[in-house]
C-alpha cells in the first residue's frame, strides 16, 4: 500500500539534453508513492548499471562557469581536503567527471548501499556542479573540482506534470543529515525543502550547526504558489539559496521570503547526466551547489574559519542586488566565489553587536560665557603647541621609515588586516564585467 502523502518536494527541475524536444516541467519531492519497479533493497551494481542511461555531451562553457572565472579560483584553491555531503538522490560515482571525487556515502532508502548511483539524475546534478573533474572537450567543470562528495540517497520523489512518485521521506532526509554529520563532512548541501517544520529535520539540522558543520539549502520553487516556508532552509543557521537567471535577476519560480540568504546561478545550468554527457537543469536546487562549493573552496583555503566565519564571509562578499540588504528576493546579494575568497571582510562581531543608543551621545550645547577661555590667548597657545606636536611625530615616524624602506629596498610589505578581521592572506579582488554564452547562444555581458 503506498505510504501516507507527505507534502515534502526537491526543489529543481530538468531540461532533457539539446535535441530539440520539448522539456518536460519536472519537479522532484518527497513521501508520496512508491517508483514502480525499483523497491527499497535494489541498491545493487546491477541497478546502477540500469539506471545509467546517459546524454549527450555538451561541450559550451556554461555561463556560470564563465561568470566565475574557475582557472582564477583554481589557482587559490580546489577544494582538496575538504568533503561535501549531498543529501539527494544518490549520485553517480560511474560518471567520468566524478569517478574520483565520490566517496562511498549511506543509502537511508535501501538500507544496504552506499549512494553511488542514481536513477533519478538530481543528486548527480548537483554534485557535478560542486565537484565536476575538468575533462577536455566537455565545458563543464565544478567550482570546486579538488572537493570529495559524500552520497547521501535520501529521496527520489518525482513530480511530473502533476503525477507524483518516488519513494523517501522527511524522516529519510533527517536521517541523511545526521549520516553526514557522523561521516564528519565539512559542508552539507540539501537540494530538497518540505513545508513543514517537522522536528526529525530540525534536530538534524541543529546537529549539524552544532558540529560547525556548514548548511546550505535550497529554498524552493513555489512562488507561484504562495512562497510555503521551506525547510531546512527557513531553520536559523542555515544558508537559504534563490536562483538567479543570466540576466541577474530572479528566477519567476525562486521563493521569496526572509528565509532568502544569498541568489546564485538556479536558471539554464549544464549539469551531469548520470551515465554520460550532461542536460540543462532549472530551479534553486542548482543554485544550492554553488554556494556548497564556495563554502568548501573557503573551508579548503582556511582551515581555521568556523561555520559561522564561513558564512559571514559569504554574505558579506555577496555582490549588490536589486533591493535592500538583505531582501525577501535576493538575500544579502549574488553570490561572488573569488570575493568570497580573496577580501577583507569585518569581523564577524562587528555585524552581531547591536548599535548604540541614540541617547548616548550627549547632546549639543550653545557657548556660555562659563566656557574655560575659548578663543583666548591662552587656548589659541595650546592649539598652537599640540599642532606642532604633532608634525613633529610625523617628522620622526618618516625619518624611522627611511632606513627600513632602504633595507628592504623599497619592496612594498604585505598589507595587514585591521585587528579582529578575517584575513585569508590575499589582495582584496574586485569583479570586473565580463562575458559568458549560455548553450547554443551567442555571448552576451553582463
Amino acid at each position: 500500500m503506498p505510504s501516507p502523502p507527505d507534502p515534502s518536494r526537491r526543489t529543481g527541475r530538468r531540461r532533457p539534453p539539446l535535441d530539440g524536444r520539448r522539456a518536460a516541467a519536472v519537479l522532484l519531492t518527497l513521501g508520496l508513492v512508491g517508483l514502480a519497479g525499483l523497491g527499497a533493497a535494489s541498491a545493487t551494481a546491477a541497478t546502477a548499471r540500469a539506471c545509467a542511461a546517459g546524454a549527450t555531451v555538451i561541450a559550451d562553457v556554461p555561463w556560470p562557469q564563465q561568470r566565475y572565472d574557475l582557472r582564477a579560483l583554481s589557482q587559490i584553491t580546489d577544494g582538496a581536503g575538504v568533503t561535501v555531503a549531498v543529501v539527494d538522490s544518490g549520485v553517480d560515482a560511474a560518471h567520468l567527471q566524478l569517478s574520483k571525487a565520490v566517496r562511498p556515502g549511506k543509502d537511508i532508502l535501501g538500507r544496504q548501499g552506499n549512494g553511488r548511483f542514481d536513477c533519478v539524475g538530481h543528486g548527480t546534478a548537483v554534485a557535478s556542479i560542486i565537484a565536476a573533474a575538468p575533462v577536455a572537450g566537455v565545458g563543464l567543470r565544478g567550482l570546486a573540482p579538488g572537493a570529495s562528495i559524500l552520497p547521501i540517497r535520501a529521496s527520489e520523489r518525482l513530480e511530473i506534470n502533476g503525477a507524483v512518485s518516488g519513494e523517501g521521506t522527511v524522516a529519510d532526509v533527517a536521517a541523511g543529515i545526521r549520516a553526514a554529520v557522523a561521516a564528519r563532512v565539512q559542508v552539507i548541501n540539501v537540494s530538497i525543502s518540505t513545508p513543514g517544520d517537522d522536528p526529525r529535520l530540525r534536530r538534524a539540522v541543529d546537529a549539524a550547526l552544532a558540529a560547525d558543520v556548514v548548511v546550505v539549502a535550497a529554498v524552493g520553487n513555489q512562488h507561484e504558489r504562495g512562497d510555503p516556508t521551506p525547510y531546512p532552509a527557513a531553520y536559523p543557521g542555515v544558508i537559504g539559496v534563490g536562483a538567479i537567471g543570466q540576466n541577474n535577476q530572479r528566477v519567476p519560480t525562486s521563493q521569496v521570503g526572509s528565509y532568502v540568504s544569498i541568489v546564485a546561478p538556479g536558471e539554464s545550468v549544464i549539469a551531469a547526466v548520470p551515465g554520460r554527457g550532461h542536460a540543462v537543469y532549472h530551479g534553486t536546487s542548482f543554485a544550492a551547489p554553488f554556494v556548497a562549493a564556495t563554502a568548501a573552496l573557503i573551508r579548503s583555503h582556511d582551515r581555521s574559519l568556523s561555520r559561522a566565519e564561513v558564512v559571514h564571509r559569504l554574505l558579506a562578499t555577496a555582490d549588490p542586488a536589486p533591493g535592500e540588504r538583505p531582501s525577501p528576493e535576493y538575500g544579502y546579494g549574488v553570490l561572488n566565489p573569488m570575493r568570497a575568497l580573496t577580501e577583507i571582510v569585518p569581523p564577524l562581531d562587528s555585524i552581531t553587536q547591536p548599535a548604540p543608543a541614540a541617547t548616548t551621545t550627549p547632546p549639543m550645547r550653545p557657548t556660555t560665557a562659563g566656557d574655560a577661555g575659548r578663543g583666548s590667548p591662552m587656548s589659541l597657545a595650546v592649539g598652537l603647541a599640540a599642532v606642532l606636536a604633532f608634525v613633529a611625530a610625523g617628522v620622526a615616524a618618516v625619518a624611522a621609515a627611511v632606513p627600513v624602506g632602504r633595507r628592504r629596498r623599497w619592496r612594498p610589505g604585505r598589507l595587514e588586516a585591521p585587528p579582529g578581521s578575517v584575513d585569508l592572506g590575499l589582495v582584496p579582488v574586485t569583479r570586473d564585467q565580463v562575458t559568458r554564452t549560455s548553450p547554443r547562444s551567442t555571448q552576451r555581458a553582463i
